[in-house]
């Protein structure tokens, strides 16, 4: 299995493996990590491209579970609340960049992520 890091310069990805790099992206908007986690397991093997998008975004996914979980304590201390929806408008902000980045056959890498999957 090639890694897209081999031939990202040069690789032009296909319609559909765009359509299914975006849709990694929006998708967990309203579906959570299943999404990413759903087409991760399904493409992983056919298409370096849409793995590659797709391991970005599920990483996301769960990196922002385990901060939301660490923010919930902190609402009793009121800041809780404030990282919260930070950590909801971070989410619906960077999930729109990379479905852009994704539809031009491009690769955003989501910060504050903690790399899971590979």
């Amino acid at each position: 299995m090639e890694t897209l890091d081999h031939f990202e310069e040069d690789y032009l990805p296909s319609s559909d493996e765009k359509t299914m790099a975006l849709l990694s992206h929006i998708l967990p908007i309203v579906a959570g990590f299943v999404a990413p986690l759903v087409i991760y397991i399904i493409k992983r093997e056919e298409s370096p491209y849409v793995r590659k998008h797709a391991a970005e975004s599920l990483n996301f996914q769960i990196s922002l579970a385990i901060y939301a979980v660490v923010c919930i304590p902190l609402i009793f201390v009121i800041v809780g609340i404030f990282l919260l929806m930070a950590l909801g408008l971070m989410a619906f902000i960077f999930a729109i960049i990379a479905t852009v980045k994704a539809s031009e056959g491009d690769f955003f890498k989501y910060p504050l992520t903690i790399q899971f999957v590979k």
